[in-house]
């Protein structure tokens, strides 16, 4: 049995920081939620919740292979956490296939075609809009509910099924056994879980204006793979705070998207230097925070559609500004954890 390396020092004490900070940030929430009484199920919620989102960075981090020096343990570090963010349904190496291709490609690579089913259901649609009104991200949910049941769903994942089905047993004796045994606290973890959903869709919903295509399962292939520079035009760093850069830490430096697309391979604790050093000091580079916010508040009824007003630019420059100005819906559904 080989030793987990890490692929350098400095890796070794961040990469081994945000690992141990998610676990126990994780396990400190859970016990909140069981013995905090009432007083304890606001932090349980945040704590659970923030341990799940860095596990979730983390597995991102794993698949992009900047933790350790072997790809074999990248993927088992990862398939861990994501015991922790709920994304052990399927496997690490689909998340990672379909993130490659995001990357190589330029485009949003999918299957699940989800515009074409909101508009085969209008009845779910109707609902759904209505909940993401209400603040609840029903569209996301829908899209991890696919990835609970993955192989049931996915023909193409059919062979997954022994997986799934052991998982699905796992996972949701728990959570009634936890139902049975503490109520609150599984409220508590399913609230967290849906903050978990927010804080990466809200993200991810600025980072590119790329169009979504359905070939995850063919041969078809952006017309943009390789082109550095279309990818670049068309990538947007959508950062926590420009001013205190600690504050990104809370998403391990996700927003600095820019710089993540110009070298995938950087580790999340270096991509600020790197984009200084790429883009210098010039704050209109990436979105503030509050732009997205006004956004977010805005246009959370009408993201789920590619064709919402707002969402489509000439070209990266326009989309750039008129998200600086909160002009942009953002979009949906494009988490890495989805692996469809």
């Amino acid at each position: 049995m080989t030793t987990w390396t890490f692929k350098s020092d400095r890796g070794r004490v961040w990469h081994s920081s945000a690992i141990i900070y998610s676990v126990l940030t994780y396990l400190t929430g859970w016990y909140c939620l069981l013995e905090g009484g009432w007083v304890g199920f606001v932090p349980g919620i945040l704590l659970v919740g923030h341990g799940m989102i860095i596990a979730a960075y983390m597995i991102h981090e794993c698949a992009h292979n900047t933790v350790f020096s072997m790809n074999r343990h990248n993927l088992q570090l990862a398939a861990l956490l994501g015991w922790i963010c709920g994304s052990c349904y399927g496997t690490v190496e689909d998340i990672r296939t379909k993130h490659f291709r995001h990357h190589v490609e330029n485009d949003d690579v999918v299957w699940f075609d989800y515009e074409a089913f909101f508009r085969k259901h209008p009845l779910i649609y109707r609902i759904t809009i209505f909940l993401e009104w209400c603040y609840i991200p029903a569209h996301c949910i829908l899209m991890h509910t696919i990835m609970v049941f993955t192989a049931f769903i996915i023909p193409q994942r059919r062979d997954q099924m022994p997986r799934n089905i052991a998982v699905i047993l796992i996972r949701f004796g728990l959570m009634v056994a936890l139902a049975w045994w503490a109520p609150v606290a599984l409220a508590g973890y399913l609230i967290a879980y849906m903050l978990m959903i927010i804080v990466l869709r809200f993200v991810d919903g600025l980072e590119h204006d790329y169009p979504y295509r359905t070939n995850l399962f063919t041969d078809e292939v952006s017309e943009h793979k390789g082109d550095l520079e279309w990818e670049q035009e068309h990538t947007f760093s959508p950062i926590l705070s420009w001013r205190y850069e600690w504050v990104n830490w809370l998403i391990l430096n996700f927003g600095y998207h820019n710089a993540h697309h110009a070298k995938p391979t950087t580790p999340w604790f270096e991509l600020p230097t790197l984009h200084r050093e790429l883009f210098g000091e010039n704050p209109d580079t990436v979105i503030r925070l509050w732009p997205q916010l006004l956004m977010y508040h805005r246009y959370r009824r009408y993201r789920i559609f590619h064709d919402a007003p707002g969402l489509k630019s000439v070209n990266g420059k326009d989309f750039l500004r008129a998200a600086q100005s909160a002009q942009l819906t953002g979009g949906n559904a494009a988490s890495f954890l989805t692996s469809f």
